[in-house]
């Protein structure tokens, strides 16, 4: 209790230091030095907003352009993902969309709106990936089984209900994260984000170097990533199969390589740095150089006539979704102190054990406990109501489906923001498939099986992956803002607005594509995960053979994993991810390595690592914002066959690979020390 008391006294004289102006006056332009470092025991953190003021966040401008920039990319995003099967990150692209309009409008003092833009624009991302990767099961599995109904109530109800569960399940671990974890974790879309966001009040300064090479960085990397996309000017996948000795060996021992040659991933490479790049590969590469030639070497036929693709897809991944099933429950073991931390000050709040008058600063002031805890009860009571009246309409079993939501959302929320803390990708859909699975089990002992037990495990599928979305998106969302110095308060208030608009846009996006294209047929949309969802929830649903034993191969990794003291969470997204994306991880953790030791100074080192992070964190931006501009390219029917044959595209990726990279490790060393 002592303790308790010391440190509540330091952090009130910290606020009164604050509050009597004791940093300068005037606001920085550039983000701190330690902004992306852990703290010393005696030092703090100075956002570029200042905590003891008020500034411009929430107004019609921001809120208005917020929502008509979520509506955008949740059409956008909702029709790439079901695509090609990726859902693009919106936070980028709309926080530079956010600062060339206040550039454009001659906004001053516009950071705070923008963080506002971009906080409520986001849920766009977050929200499709929820719902595109569960609900179209239902179209697919429709055509084999037609007394499979879907409704647009049941897709916006299962978004809506899974976005205000994240946001709500994550508020009371926000301090954790983003304050008391700064400088731990890499964050790498939330840098990325962050450095756009102040790029723009540099831009107005009189030092807007740090502005200018952002911009230059963004123009490199979205017209590389475009170029590639658009027109295949080059390989935009380096592979060994792309040559006749390559060819030869994946065909006997189904062994591979293969490289993505994309700017965005590069960069998000050199901001995750070394020891998780090495962690996420070493994952995938154990996959696909250890269990996929041994199943396609002695298994059986079956198993030998496959491509080391459809090996991955049909099994080898399932041991990925295990390993992260049980990397989440070690998680959530560890969490369980931090876990238990935030219940706690919930319950203490509730009963009146904080008063209002003890207000933190406006930078740290959150949604009060008391509020959280009710808004939990009212969602928690609105998703009963869902199961019962609009999913399974058995009192009973409806409340068992409620049960193991409110566990499994609440419990994954902090693995979802782990994940996204450490490699900036969510991994909802191994997550995902793993609830499927634990839900099916339950439904079929209960009687709830069928097509009715379908419907029933797809929308709650829905409502947890889009809850385990949300907290990993909001952590990022919450991290920009830390760094920025905005008030958590307003974007969690917001939030839940852009949660709504996203949730019925989406919603009517996937009626209409199902209507356009199908999701089933020649020419369909390929949805990948909702197919793999539907793959796993029809045997256990209608009889069939399930993967028991590798995802239980997965269980027994993770768990000797962590006991070897290496990461499990991140070993096992690299199982999952498919290797193309992961050796680039590397290759730009590697970089940042190299920069960072390129010479015996360590204040040069600290410099040229910076500018790297600055010039990744472009490269990230611009592979992002032109990723929308190459969907939409073909979203209009543009399309362009390249004449090349594929062994001259593989050397010109080389070549144009090279070139990124010399470009990301060159201009790094131009920075010199303060």
């Amino acid at each position: 209790m002592e303790n308790k008391k010391e440190i509540q006294q330091a952090e009130a004289a910290k606020a009164a230091q604050l509050a009597q102006g004791v940093y300068a006056d005037a606001d920085p332009t550039e983000l701190p030095e330690n902004a992306f470092r852990e703290l010393a025991a005696d030092e703090e953190y100075r956002p570029l907003m200042h905590p003891a003021r008020e500034y411009k966040e929430v107004t019609v401008y921001s809120v208005v352009m917020g929502l008509v920039l979520c509506i955008i990319f949740s059409a956008a995003a909702a029709y790439l993902g079901l695509k090609v099967g990726q859902v693009f990150e919106a936070a980028i692209p709309i926080a530079i969309i956010a600062v060339g309009l206040s550039g454009a409008l001659h906004k001053k003092n516009a950071l705070g709106q923008n963080v506002i833009i971009q906080s409520i624009g986001a849920c766009s991302g977050v929200i499709v990936a929820g719902a595109i990767f569960t609900l179209p099961a239902l179209y697919i599995l429709q055509a084999k089984y037609p007394d499979i109904t879907v409704s647009f109530f049941q897709i916006f109800c299962s978004s809506l209900l899974g976005g205000v569960l994240g946001i709500l399940f994550f508020i009371p671990f926000r301090k954790y994260f983003v304050k008391d974890m700064h400088g731990k974790y890499p964050f790498p879309e939330a840098t990325a984000t962050t450095q756009v966001l102040a790029s723009g009040q540099a831009s107005g300064s009189a030092d807007s170097s740090q502005a200018k090479t952002l911009v230059i960085a963004s123009l490199i990397g979205g017209i590389y990533d475009y170029v590639v996309e658009t027109f295949g000017f080059w390989a935009g996948t380096l592979q060994t199969t792309a040559s006749a000795w390559g060819e030869t060996i994946a065909e006997k021992t189904k062994l591979v390589l293969s490289c993505n040659t994309g700017a965005a991933v590069l960069g998000l490479g050199y901001i995750v740095g070394l020891r998780y790049s090495f962690i996420i590969t070493a994952g995938s590469l154990f996959v696909w150089w250890v269990i996929i030639p041994l199943m396609g070497t002695y298994g059986n036929a079956e198993l030998a006539a496959m491509t080391p693709n459809d090996i991955f897809s049909n099994y080898a991944r399932m041991i990925g979704i295990g390993g992260i099933a049980m990397a989440g429950v070690i998680g959530i073991v560890k969490s369980w102190p931090i876990i238990r931390q935030a219940v706690g000050l919930a319950g203490r709040e509730f009963k009146g054990g904080k008063q209002e008058a003890e207000r933190p600063l406006r930078w740290q002031w959150d949604i009060s406990m008391k509020n959280v805890v009710f808004f939990i009860c009212l969602a928690l009571v609105a998703v009963l109501l869902f199961f019962w009246f609009g999913v399974i309409n058995v009192w009973w079993q409806a409340l068992i489906a409620w049960v193991v939501v409110t566990i499994i959302a609440f419990l994954f929320t902090t693995v979802a923001a782990n994940a996204i803390a450490i490699v900036g990708s969510n991994p909802v859909s191994g997550m995902t498939l793993m609830t499927l699975i634990i839900a099916s089990a339950i439904f079929v002992a209960i009687g709830l099986n069928g097509t009715s037990g379908i419907v029933a495990s797809m929308v709650i599928g829905g409502v947890v992956c889009t809850a385990l979305s949300m907290a990993g998106g909001f952590v990022t969302d919450l991290k920009v803002g830390y760094w920025l110095g905005s008030t958590p308060r307003k974007q969690e208030q917001w939030k839940f607005l852009g949660t709504l608009v996203s949730a019925a846009t989406v919603g009517g996006v996937i009626l209409v594509l199902n209507q356009v294209y199908g999701f089933t047929g020649d020419n369909a949309l390929v949805a990948p995960q909702a197919n793999a969802m539907a793959k796993v929830i029809e045997p256990l649903m209608m009889g069939g053979d399930t993967p028991w034993i590798l995802y239980m191969t997965g269980v027994v990794l993770a768990l000797l994993l962590n006991w070897l003291g290496v990461p499990a969470l991140a070993f096992c997204l690299g199982m999952f991810i498919p290797l193309s994306l992961n050796t680039p991880l590397l290759v730009g953790g590697a970089i940042a390595w190299f920069v960072g030791n390129s010479s015996k100074d360590a204040k040069l080192n600290d410099a040229r690592r910076d500018r790297g992070t600055l010039i990744a964190s472009g490269l990230i931006a611009g592979g992002a914002l032109f990723g929308v501009f190459a969907a939409l390219t073909r979203f209009f029917g543009f399309e362009y066959a390249c004449p090349l044959n594929e062994g001259t595209l593989q050397l010109l990726g080389i070549l144009a690979y090279a070139a990124l990279i010399a470009y990301l490790w060159l201009d790094s060393l131009k920075a010199k020390k303060l």
